[in-house]
């Protein structure tokens, strides 16, 4: 009978672990550790056979490059936030002019009354409310009397002008009306002055009509 020799195998213990898991999680050397290394090569070297200088100026010099590209990854980093900062107050300037969702819809829920914002550049010497389906098709027409230059809120109780309830859906809101010169005028829902700005979570928000929307959703600023 032949005694084969028995191999054994350790697997690491916990504590090796813990030790593998913490030291450096990322697996990435920095500046600090390129050094420490080159320090620890130069105290154990041979003194019989010191490292050349030629190598000793090879390792100073990537350490440089290395610290060099650091501190530029720090700087950029800096500059992002230094300019997302200024872009974002950068819209003060905006207050008082008008902004543009880019589309003039609503969302209806059927059953329920939908609210909405008109904005009236102009006093309007009564006018009309046009909702219109995504086909174009005039669902509901509500008429309204003098209002003077300014945003205004309406109700809608989604029952169309024969009196039947409307299904959910996009519904598009526009008016017609008369300036104080008897001009024709015309507004939609989507178009309000920039009345102020908010500052949440580092974004900006601008009021529009009676509700605070993100910087991102404007389509354009006249």
């Amino acid at each position: 009978m032949i005694n084969r020799p028995v191999t054994q195998t350790t697997t690491p213990t916990s504590s090796t672990k813990q030790y593998d898991a913490h030291v450096n999680p990322n697996g990435i050397l920095g500046k600090d550790d390129f050094m420490k290394l080159m320090l620890i090569e130069l105290q154990y070297q041979d003194p019989t056979q010191p490292m050349d200088t030629e190598k000793i100026l090879t390792q100073t010099s990537e350490l440089a490059s290395l610290e060099a590209s650091d501190n530029t990854r720090k700087s950029l980093e800096e500059l992002s936030k230094t300019l997302a900062l200024s872009q974002q107050f950068s819209i003060l300037s905006a207050i008082g002019k008008t902004a543009s969702l880019g589309n003039d819809t609503i969302h209806h829920t059927q059953g329920e009354s939908s609210s909405f914002d008109l904005y009236f550049p102009y006093d309007a010497k009564g006018g009309s409310i046009t909702i219109k389906d995504n086909d174009g098709n005039v669902v509901k027409t509500i008429d309204f009397a003098d209002k003077e230059k300014g945003v205004y809120s309406f109700e809608w109780n989604g029952v169309d002008n024969n009196g039947n309830v409307v299904d959910d859906g996009i519904y598009h809101v526009e008016s017609s009306y008369y300036d104080s010169d008897g001009n024709s005028r015309h507004t939609a829902v989507g178009t309000y002055p920039i009345d102020s700005v908010r500052f949440e979570g580092g974004k900006a928000l601008v009021k529009l009509g009676s509700n605070y929307i993100p910087l991102e959703s404007i389509k354009e600023v006249f």
